[in-house]
């Protein structure tokens, strides 16, 4: 049963996504609305009944986002829906209409804009493509269910979307769908488990983005939440360290593979990237796994140099200056300017990972995008250890410290 709702759900968002639906829908609201409040009111109750319609078309998709969501719920995730911190429990409304009603707040007296509408249906179906994501497993083949969510995120992002970029590859939607705050964290073991059964490929796409989000994502529990107590942090986050271990193993394998004159993969400067990334969220607790500590060790001369390299510099953006609490807050946050200003942004989400030329927007972009996340978060900041601070924080001197902080570290251990 779980398989044929997984290809039901393919089924249903290859039409929607593949055709003019989504563009054809924002427009009929924006020309039909007096107010762009009366617009989001229709979009809104889209969203919740999962119930679409345009360009001839017309689905309801309840029935399989409903399964997916009740299966996804109990092993142990919330793809579809945030963690609300003050009333200590899940939101009853997903992301995406919790979003719309603070567009509608701030927006809901002016005209009616398409644009804004555009980017709020795409980021209705990227969160379903997320949940999608997790449920790849319940096919005979986990690697080709990838590859058909694949498939829809090119439609969501082609000719027919918002024109906002969201992710590099449906590996990436894992993550997203996971960086909540889970009060019960069974779930990530299991995924965990479950990843290992995708082909090498999959698994190396996994690892380069949580090597380098977990690197953020813990960069900044240490300086803010743990106030630089890593036995702290340790303690407090017991489901992300099998990830980032995985993520830094099979990112070193990676770069041995390519040392030793393997072909074709990533770019080396991509993996050299993630695997410093993954070294700043807890060098330590990496170098402790002997096995991981002997074989970097063995490359270390020829990583240094590489290493040294990625130090940040004040007028070139940098991923290593980028800390954030989760990183589905990095999206939302970018969709919200986005809808705000009703323009997309030209960065997805891997782009602000790499400072790599590989990246699909331009440096200065990602730089523009990480100032303006922080100057969001600062204006909305969250109580973390008695204090208002920002979740989000873009600081070019910070990620100095943070590279030079790693560099000594690996230097003593490792005799750089």
């Amino acid at each position: 049963m779980s398989a044929s709702i997984f290809d039901e759900l393919v089924g249903q968002l290859d039409a929607l996504l593949a055709g003019a639906m989504r563009p054809e829908y924002a427009d009929h609201l924006a020309s039909s609305s007096a107010t762009m409040g009366d617009a989001l009111g229709h979009l809104r109750l889209a969203m919740r009944t999962h119930t679409w319609s345009g360009a001839g078309q017309r689905a309801s998709m309840a029935r399989s986002i409903t399964s997916c969501d009740q299966r996804t719920r109990a092993e142990g995730f919330h793809a579809l829906h945030d963690w609300d911190g003050i009333a200590d429990h899940v939101n009853p409304e997903i992301i995406p209409v919790d979003v719309l009603d603070f567009v509608r707040r701030v927006r809901g007296e002016g005209p009616p804009d398409s644009a804004t509408l555009s980017l709020l249906v795409d980021y209705y179906f990227f969160h379903v493509l997320s949940l999608l994501a997790l449920r790849v497993w319940d096919t005979d083949s986990p690697d080709d269910a990838l590859g058909r969510v694949e498939a829809l995120v090119d439609h969501l992002q082609g000719r027919y979307g918002s024109g906002q970029p969201f992710v590099a590859d449906p590996e990436t939607l894992l993550l997203i769908a996971t960086s909540h705050y889970e009060p019960d964290e069974r779930g990530y073991e299991s995924l965990l488990r479950q990843v290992h059964d995708l082909s090498p490929e999959r698994q190396l796409a996994v690892a380069l983005g949580h090597a380098a989000s977990m690197g953020a994502h813990l960069r900044f529990g240490f300086h803010a939440t743990y106030a630089r107590s890593a036995e702290a942090m340790r303690d407090d986050n017991v489901a992300d360290y099998p990830w980032l271990h995985y993520a830094a193993d099979l990112v070193l394998r990676e770069y041995e593979r390519q040392a030793s004159g393997g072909t074709s993969g990533p770019a080396e400067e991509v993996v050299v990237e993630a695997l410093f990334g993954s070294l700043t969220a807890d060098t330590s607790s990496l170098l402790d796994l002997s096995s991981f500590s002997v074989r970097l060790g063995a490359v270390a001369g020829r990583l240094r140099p590489a290493f040294a390299a990625l130090d940040p510099l004040e007028a070139e953006y940098s991923p290593l200056s980028l800390f954030f609490n989760f990183s589905h807050n990095v999206l939302k946050g970018m969709l919200i300017d986005a809808m705000l200003r009703g323009d997309a942004w030209t960065v997805s989400f891997n782009d602000l990972l790499t400072v790599s030329v590989g990246g699909g927007s331009p440096l200065g972009s990602r730089a523009a995008l990480a100032d303006t996340l922080m100057g969001y978060a600062r204006r909305h900041p969250q109580r973390i250890r008695g204090e208002l601070m920002p979740v989000i924080v873009y600081d070019p001197a910070a990620g100095r410290l943070v590279h030079h902080a790693t560099m000594t570290r690996l230097e003593a251990a490792l005799a750089l």
